[in-house]
């Protein structure tokens, strides 16, 4: 069975930004993975908001789902109670919104892993103690 590899903001913005330091290291992975992988709505617009001085990138983020590499498979509405206790179990981090909602959905998905950058989700458990496995520099 395939790793269902759930995507964070900062390898999608490396990826899309060649003058971001992980830009190889993102390249590599992209190259490394099975499409689709998949994310959640709010690392989409913090993709877009952080690529919007870029010219195209936030349209460049749309075409990545448009074209099937990366799907958007979480509803917020139908896990906002397991959020909401994420984001108050993790308060001191802090856990943003995009983070809760991919400790989340690799909660919901056995076997998956979270492709990034983002050195928190070695502190972050799944189901309250487990690791979170991680694809990372």
């Amino acid at each position: 069975m395939k790793r269902q590899v759930v995507l964070d903001t900062g390898p999608l913005v490396a990826l899309l930004n060649h003058r971001d330091r992980y830009h190889s290291w993102a390249r590599d992975r992209f190259a490394d993975i099975e499409p689709p992988l998949t994310t959640c709505e709010a690392v989409v617009v913090e993709s877009c908001h952080l690529l919007r001085e870029q010219p195209g990138g936030e349209r460049v983020v749309l075409d990545v789902i448009r074209r099937g590499a990366v799907e958007i498979d979480f509803a917020l509405r139908d896990e906002i109670v397991p959020i909401q206790q994420l984001r108050t179990r993790y308060a001191d981090v802090p856990m943003d919104l995009a983070d809760a909602c991919l400790v989340r959905m690799v909660e919901l998905s056995s076997g998956s892993a979270v492709l990034t950058l983002d050195s928190d989700f070695s502190i972050y458990r799944m189901h309250g103690r487990r690791v979170i496995p991680t694809i990372s520099p």
